[in-house]
């Protein structure tokens, strides 16, 4: 694809073409306990989920890997002790950078090249929804085959 072609889609679409908005996505929130974040993420067999405050505001992000370290420092303690520890209480390494509803198309895709979701907030963060790595690579994918077949359409005629 050019230059000119990933500008004229850029200016097109917008965050909202590709949100999956806050109903559809699960998501933790700041009263959770650690067993009960552990059990979200394996049902929906996720490797990272957005942090709810109570008001619906995005805090950040749970990973796997916050959860394993949090264990591992604690010498792996019993699950029964998980229902009892608040999922504040653990310290997250990275979290996924929000974007604001109506931020450009350059910004989310800065964004969702460095992390699997973007969180999407609006003026006073509270969560919308999340755009997905998979759901722009698919559009994307599917732009460039149309371009594709339209251009051997092009050739055989």
């Amino acid at each position: 694809m050019r230059k000119k072609e990933q500008q004229e889609i850029i200016q097109i679409m917008n965050i909202l073409f590709f949100l999956t908005p806050k109903e559809d996505v699960a998501h933790v929130d700041e009263d959770d306990t650690m067993r009960q974040v552990l059990e979200k993420m394996e049902h929906h067999g996720y490797t990272a989920i957005p942090l709810l405050s109570r008001e619906g505001k995005y805090i950040g992000t749970i990973t796997e890997g916050d959860l394993l370290w949090f264990l591992k420092d604690r010498n792996f303690p019993d699950l029964k002790l998980l229902e009892d520890m608040p999922i504040t209480s653990i310290q997250r390494r990275r979290d996924n950078e929000a974007v604001k509803i109506d931020e450009s198309m350059e910004d989310l895709f800065g964004k969702v090249m460095n992390q699997n979701f973007v969180p999407v907030v609006d003026d006073k963060r509270v969560f919308i929804g999340i755009v997905t790595r998979k759901d722009i690579l698919a559009y994307l994918g599917k732009k460039a085959a149309a371009q594709e077949n339209g251009a051997r359409g092009m050739d055989q005629a």
